[in-house]
């Protein structure tokens, strides 16, 4: 066993001093920041602080104590993702108990993370899309970049780190394709509309060859003809937005779970939208039917919303003209 770990406590330290070893230990690991430790500190420690204020003796926990101690967290109002980190970060703590022989078993085996809800993504409609896309000024070689770049995030569903590590001879422009190096540096090939086909050609032809300085393999290059990076491009999507006059908070990965979701919308199998994300699972792209029906739903209430208006007002309209004649 390593020297750092070696160290042993006697039994009859506190739940306190085994923490400042387990820390100490995890510190020397070199595998975990100072931040993750000061977590790891504050977590642990607020859970024995807990402890202390119950008289419950954290070395003999039990389960049914520490689901109390998760039950309290959430009547504070802390959120559910808090709480996962926070008994996480303590089931760790008694797995170090039990390998220190601190305790004859993991007292809190058994006992299951809460489940993190799911966050639906957020989408932007057609009409905001419009006014992002046509936010870019096509007269200036930047600008057929910049405008080529949002129709292909759009237009495609690519993520920013694919979108940047594009060379040229990565697009087939005859069929309207381009392959990626995705997630776990798998290859797919993506397929895009004429709109985001159209911007690309503009800017290769009429573009491009004014930002180059020289023999530079990407496609999309920065004012210096090097390759854009990721953060230049969220900068120009934020700077499209705000000029565009969309009060959304735009970014990349907004485009791309709008490009799933208005797939979707339109009939698009899941199968197809799966393999046009790169996704492993089916489960993953799952969430973008929950988001199509979410927006369904909203579109239905408005529209009968609209309807029981018309319905109430044909009867005042009926009266006013009664009370005219």
């Amino acid at each position: 066993m390593l020297a750092f770990m070696t160290s042993a406590v006697p039994a009859h330290k506190t739940a306190e001093a085994y923490l400042d070893a387990y820390l100490r230990e995890l510190a020397a690991m070199g595998n975990r920041s100072q931040h993750t430790i000061r977590n790891y500190r504050n977590d642990i420690g607020q859970f024995l602080a807990w402890c202390g204020e119950r008289e419950v003796e954290p070395l003999r926990m039990d389960r049914h104590t520490f689901r109390s101690y998760l039950a309290g967290l959430r009547e504070q109002g802390i959120v559910a993702a808090s709480i996962t980190r926070r008994t996480s970060t303590v089931h760790g703590f008694y797995r170090y108990l039990l390998r220190e022989g601190a305790t004859e078993k993991d007292l809190l085996y058994g006992t299951a993370l809460p489940k993190k809800p799911k966050r639906l993504p957020k989408v932007l409609d057609g009409g905001v899309i419009a006014q992002l896309l046509a936010a870019p000024d096509r007269g200036t070689p930047a600008g057929l970049r910049d405008a080529a770049i949002l129709e292909l995030l759009y237009g495609g569903g690519l993520r920013i780190s694919e979108l940047v590590a594009l060379d040229v001879t990565h697009v087939d422009r005859d069929n309207w394709a381009a392959i990626v190096r995705g997630k776990g540096a798998k290859e797919r090939v993506v397929l895009f509309g004429s709109p985001a086909m159209e911007a690309l050609e503009a800017y290769l032809r009429d573009g491009r060859g004014k930002l180059s300085q020289g023999p530079e393999p990407a496609l999309f290059l920065n004012r210096s003809g090097g390759r854009l990076t990721a953060r230049s491009v969220q900068t120009m999507i934020k700077r499209c937005a705000l000029a565009a006059g969309i009060a959304e908070d735009v970014h990349p990965h907004l485009l791309r779970h709008s490009f799933a979701t208005h797939l979707l919308d339109g009939g698009a199998d899941l199968r197809i939208v799966q393999d046009l994300l790169g996704h492993s699972s089916p489960n993953t792209t799952q969430i973008y039917t929950h988001v199509s029906r979410t927006q369904l739903a909203k579109i239905s209430d408005q529209a009968w919303q609209a309807i029981a208006e018309q319905a109430l007002e044909k009867p005042r309209s009926k009266r006013a003209r009664k009370e005219a004649s």
